[in-house]
């Protein structure tokens, strides 16, 4: 088992729950309510985490004997589809939504552990052409999914809940996926390493960014930046949208 994969599956249950428990709190008329997220509402934020389960275990389910000949091996038919997909379900009632949801994170656990092992090394296309993803960094994606969109659900989970080791897993993926033209480190209070991020070169003359792991993390996704966060050189690097 891969250490990504190892650490997912020791926090993808709590994350669910507390995910699940949030939802479930909801009342019908705050489903409507804006959410961090620009453009979205709650109930866009929850019908993206119900489709993004469902996504991500047909993918899963196709690299099992049973599921390989009835099951597409990629996340979504295509951008457009898993878009329209998410305005469709999020104009639905309430209950619609979170039964969707529910249901969603049942059949993706269902799915995770059917994967052989064998096959956790194989890559999967997110859509058909589009960028190929190895099978053990999914329970990792969906980890990241739950434990950000459920600050961006705004009902009072904040980055100051996550755990440490899911903050430093979240920086060890952006340092994955961010690649910005100008150099800058990134070192955490809280955390006795330093992430690299933009070209290689000289570290001594690179700005250097400090604060919290995990708001750290939170601004590195390109969320607004917390006024926990320091530069070296005044202003912090702009960071593209997640």
């Amino acid at each position: 088992m891969s250490t990504e994969r190892e650490l997912a599956s020791g926090l993808l249950g709590g994350a669910s729950v507390r995910l699940v428990r949030a939802v479930d709190g909801l009342r019908d008329d705050e489903w409507s309510a804006p959410s961090r997220l620009p453009g979205w509402t709650r109930a866009h934020v929850v019908a993206h985490l119900a489709l993004n389960a469902e996504g991500i275990a047909r993918a899963l389910r196709s690299l099992t004997a049973d599921g390989a000949e009835d099951h597409p091996r990629t996340m979504y038919d295509s951008d457009e589809k898993r878009d329209s997909d998410i305005a469709e379900l999020a104009t639905a009632v309430p209950g619609e939504i979170r039964d969707r949801f529910m249901a969603g994170t049942t059949i993706l656990d269902e799915a995770v552990g059917s994967v052989p092992e064998d096959e956790w090394e194989t890559r999967i296309e997110r859509t058909p052409g589009g960028r190929a993803i190895r099978a053990d960094a999914f329970p990792g994606m969906r980890l990241r999914e739950l434990e950000i969109h459920h600050v961006d659900l705004d009902t009072g989970y904040t980055p100051s809940d996550w755990s440490v080791r899911f903050a430093i897993h979240l920086l060890d993926a952006m340092s994955k996926r961010f690649h910005p033209p100008q150099r800058f480190e990134v070192r955490p209070l809280d955390v006795n390493r330093v992430w690299n991020f933009g070209p290689d070169g000289d570290g001594d003359h690179a700005p250097v960014v400090t604060g919290p792991a995990a708001d750290l993390g939170w601004w590195l996704t390109g969320r607004p930046p917390p006024d926990t966060l320091h530069c070296s050189r005044g202003e912090l690097p702009s960071i593209e949208g997640w």
